[in-house]
């Protein structure tokens, strides 16, 4: 009998770790379910929270960029009117890219044309300004200074050109005065335009014609000198000068 008492006993108690067993599985089952669902929580608000700040950064970088082109407008640094849709969208574009430094600033007061000068002719570049061509003269230095740039966008007002018309040519240490001599139509092949001249001068280069409708198949140059020729000279040849120890700082880079 007692034995039969033993036996149910140890039967109730091995029942009971059974129940016991299971609810601790279960219980350790919902502490892991718990845990991965709190890990998955961290995840997805750390994405969450990473992608809130991204779209927060884009939309001011758009708003940044509409004040800078509303702030354009309004002082009239940059006129428009003559821009084509497409150049004025990839203008806007370029602003929220990250940009160089500009060299200088071309300035063509009758024509209304501004435009900051950048080193180099890549897309980017002309998109935001225009580029003076490697390999011609740094503003500041003798020689012939050859600056590219858009028909249809910075330098669609060349169109109007004329013999007389004053270009600046705006550096962080002065202004270079030069006046246009000539104009000219030539294929895209022909380099003499950019040759070095004896006297300090400025070509313009743009696609021509300005409304042609896809690739234009030829160049329009513009042909400046500086004014103040003896001026220059002297600032040049000067040992102390401002412009020659600029010129030997941009050789040494």
């Amino acid at each position: 009998m007692r034995f039969r008492h033993k036996v149910i006993e140890l039967r109730v108690l091995n029942s009971s770790w059974r129940v016991l067993e299971r609810l601790l599985l279960v219980l350790g089952l919902v502490l892991l379910a718990i845990y991965g669902l709190a890990l998955a929580h961290r995840q997805i608000s750390s994405r969450m929270a990473l992608q809130s700040f991204e779209q927060t950064r884009q939309t001011a970088l758009l708003e940044a960029k509409s004040r800078a082109i509303s702030k354009s407008r309004e002082e009239g640094d940059i006129d428009f009117a003559l821009w084509s849709d497409k150049r004025v969208a990839a203008y806007e574009e370029s602003l929220g890219s990250s940009t160089d430094i500009p060299i200088a600033v071309l300035a063509v007061p009758r024509l209304h044309i501004k435009a900051a000068v950048f080193n180099g002719t890549e897309d980017l570049t002309l998109n935001r300004g225009v580029g003076r061509i490697i390999g011609t003269a740094k503003p500041g230095q003798s020689g012939n200074i050859a600056i590219a740039g858009h028909r249809d966008g910075f330098f669609r007002g060349l169109k109007d050109a004329e013999v007389g018309d004053t270009i600046d040519l705006v550096t962080p240490q002065r202004t270079y005065r030069y006046s246009i001599e000539s104009t000219q139509i030539v294929n895209p092949d022909d380099v003499s335009v950019l040759q070095p001249t004896s006297r300090p001068s400025l070509t313009l280069v743009t696609c021509y014609p300005f409304y042609f409708i896809g690739h234009a198949p030829q160049r329009y140059i513009v042909h400046a000198s500086i004014t103040g020729f003896d001026e220059f000279q002297r600032e040049i040849s000067h040992p102390g000068s401002t412009v020659k120890k600029i010129n030997a700082q941009e050789d040494k880079r």
